[in-house]
């Protein structure tokens, strides 16, 4: 690590000083002198708390531990669990009603229901397909996945299946924007008039059957509205597509992710300052509106930039004006994890607070801006992982409201989204809601790491069932239903988003298509997609339900039980045989194994990494924390041995090392299996019970420090 800089008492990473002081701080109301004192009073003031607080989880999980140990073997009743849970303060009492007062949220945010996606920040290219996927094309979404059955025929355009693209669009037009009488399919021509949208069917004008839904026009479109959303038939008789439609309907372009979430977190390997100051940048470019990647494509040299905004003119002949891309949430770190891009006195300084200060600070270019800008209510959106508890949660809050005075920010500029993810916050996600309901922007459901923090939670308790069954267990559709029940209860509805988590198959999107319809339906406003192509495939689930609506009904219904929630996983009694345990290792190493050794040897936080059939999945430190944790369980408790892991580890590398065979990057773990990403690997599992909360940073960052020196010295 190069030389820190001295910054009114902090040591910091001279290539983070440069950043802030040259990049960041340059046109914004803030001298570095005033960014450096505050942040270091800020760090003097609220270090010592969130230690203080990340105390607290270990020593009640200490208890968690000594409480389920005393009655291993024996059921323990929600009743008798809810009891202790209380008596520790891992339950706090709840308080009155009250509803959330969230001000200034950008629509997107507030009232609209849409898909949203997640990206790695580090990546710009990436960065900016996700802030550029606001809109989409429904045909090309339809065409190149398997959303339509087979596989595009010949190296060109394939006619046939471009033209069931065409047929599946049209009845979505149907029952998005219908037409009086008639069907999409049967156009022969689209127009507007007299601030009037018709079509020609059979030779006769057709009105829509909700006149309301048209919204305006380009010279060569038409842009149509259906619970919020809009779609746009674009006209292109010259294209070969629109030169087979008799309407000349070139396109269905539809908006797509309202929202993304640009995340410094689970979805990147950030573990120094040269790694966060590329993370910072990035955001900083998407917030200036300057950011750009220049790469190949087909032997040619692309340029990839920020959409501007999209131009329409209204009805009655007016100007409407649509953003261009989606409203930008900054992921910043959890309370756990320090860095020492920033030094207090020689130890490292928490990173979640360096990524408060510099990622809003970044934002502040965004409110300086006229046009094109992501919130145009004067918001930044960061969503804050990881949190157990109100305490926690209050905690963000307090940070949250120091960074403002450090920036001179009004109070409750940022608007924060609460991942309910851990067990603690789902026990309490009322009161963790009441503590942060003057700045809250959205709560989520983090299926995954809330299923890591299960096990961790229960890992004294006995065997858990096998991590397939996680889905079908009693307390996670308490916890769905829990997070909908408490967002509703609190009126977050029409204030902030209520969200579910991630579809991790990107290349099914046939199944995501019969299967995510499911996430509105909950009343959820919004949910999680790992691609733009995803993006505008589940945004016509948001045509289908009309989220708002569908929140209205669930108001009344009865409240998801505590007890359900309480029920820990346990496998019981139930006897495994010996193939089905087997299976069980072998996923669990070779899903360890895929994710890690791109993580630790290149640095990625988040891909397609096939699992041990082939199949691509989506894999971050969340699906990683799962396969970890459940490793470690069942050797606590002699279902498996080291041996076992050992040897299932040997074997699913060489699979590993088969299926990435074709990256000149890479570096293989057989025959020697002593390099750091397969060593990372073994700890995780063998480690895994002792981890805090189960989190697999910690050790996947000293293996990735590790790696960055010996190649930094070689």
């Amino acid at each position: 690590m190069s030389t820190p800089v001295t910054r009114a008492g902090l040591e910091v990473a001279p290539e983070l000083a440069a950043f802030v002081e040259e990049r960041l701080l340059p046109g914004l109301p803030v001298s570095a002198e005033a960014f450096w004192s505050g942040y270091a009073a800020m760090l003097a003031d609220l270090a010592p708390e969130n230690a203080r607080l990340l105390q607290v989880r270990d020593e009640m999980q200490a208890q968690i531990d000594a409480f389920l140990k005393a009655r291993k073997g024996k059921d323990i009743a929600p009743a008798e669990m809810e009891a202790f849970l209380r008596e520790i303060g891992y339950i706090v009492p709840e308080g009155p009603a009250f509803e959330v007062s969230t001000p200034a949220c950008d629509p997107e945010i507030a009232t609209l229901a849409g898909p949203q996606l997640v990206v790695p920040v580090m990546n710009a290219r990436f960065a900016l397909n996700a802030a550029n996927a606001r809109w989409g094309s429904l045909y090309d979404a339809l065409y190149g996945t398997d959303a339509l059955p087979g596989t595009p025929e010949g190296k060109g355009f394939d006619a046939r299946r471009g033209a069931a693209a065409v047929a599946w669009a049209a009845e979505f037009l149907d029952d998005a924007v219908p037409l009086a009488g008639a069907r999409h399919a049967d156009v022969t021509a689209y127009a507007a008039a007299d601030g009037a949208f018709t079509a020609t069917v059979a030779g006769q004008p057709v009105a829509l059957q909700d006149p309301a839904q048209f919204a305006g026009t380009t010279p060569n479109s038409f842009l149509l509205k259906n619970n919020g959303l809009h779609i746009e038939l674009v006209i292109d008789k010259t294209h070969p597509v629109g030169a087979a439609s008799p309407a000349g309907l070139r396109d269905v372009v539809i908006e797509s992710a309202l929202t993304a979430i640009q995340d410094c977190e689970d979805s990147v390997a950030a573990v120094d300052a040269e790694d966060k100051v590329l993370a910072y940048s990035n955001w900083l470019g998407l917030m200036k509106g300057d950011l750009a990647e220049t790469f190949e494509k087909g032997g040619k040299s692309m340029t990839r930039r920020l959409n501007p905004d999209r131009v329409f003119t209204t009805p009655a002949g007016g100007t409407l004006i649509l953003p261009g891309r989606s409203v930008l949430l900054i992921r910043n770190v959890g309370h756990l994890m320090t860095t020492d891009a920033v030094k207090l006195n020689g130890a490292e300084t928490p990173e979640g607070m360096l990524d408060a200060v510099v990622t809003v600070a970044a934002a502040m270019h965004d409110m300086a801006r006229s046009e094109n800008q992501n919130s145009r209510a004067g918001s930044v959106y960061v969503v804050k992982p990881k949190m157990h508890g109100p305490a926690e949660v209050a905690f963000a809050d307090a940070t949250y409201a120091r960074v403002e005075d450090i920036l001179g920010l009004a109070r409750n500029t940022v608007k924060l989204g609460v991942m309910d993810e851990e067990r603690r916050t789902s026990v309490n996600l009322t009161e963790c809601i009441r503590a942060v309901q003057g700045r809250l922007a959205f709560i989520n459901t983090g299926f995954l790491d809330r299923t890591g923090d299960e096990i961790h939670t229960a890992m004294q308790a006995g065997p858990v069932v096998p991590k397939g069954e996680m889905k079908t267990a009693a307390w996670l559709g308490a916890y769905e239903d829990g997070n909908v029940d408490a967002g509703l209860s609190t009126r977050l509805d029409g204030k902030g988003q209520i969200g579910k988590g991630m579809w991790a198959k990107p290349d099914a999107m046939a199944e995501m298509l019969t299967v995510k319809v499911g996430h509105p339906m909950s009343g959820a406003s919004t949910a999680w997609v790992p691609s733009p192509t995803a993006a505008t495939l589940h945004a016509t689930h948001y045509h289908r339900v009309n989220v708002a609506a569908r929140q209205a009904e669930l108001k009344g219904r009865e409240k998801a039980a505590l007890a359900k929630l309480l029920t820990l996983p346990m496998l019981g009694g139930r006897n495994l045989s010996e193939a089905e345990i087997a299976r069980e290792i072998d996923m669990n190493c070779q899903s360890i194994l895929g994710y890690v050794v791109r993580w630790v040897d290149q640095g990625v936080g988040c891909s397609k990494v096939p699992d041990i059939d082939d199949v691509p999945l989506m894999e971050d430190r969340a699906t990683l924390r799962i396969s970890a944790q459940f490793l470690a369980n069942w050797l606590m408790h002699g279902l498996i041995t080291e041996a076992q892991v050992d040897e299932s580890l040997k074997r699913m590398a060489l699979e590993v090392d088969r299926q990435n065979a074709g990256d000149a990057a890479y570096v293989a773990m057989a025959p020697g299996y002593d390099g750091a990403a397969f060593q990372a690997a073994r700890d995780l599992i063998l480690k895994g019970a002792d981890q805090p909360s189960g989190y697999t940073e910690p050790l996947l960052h000293a293996w990735r420090r590790i790696v960055k020196q010996k190649a930094a010295t070689a």
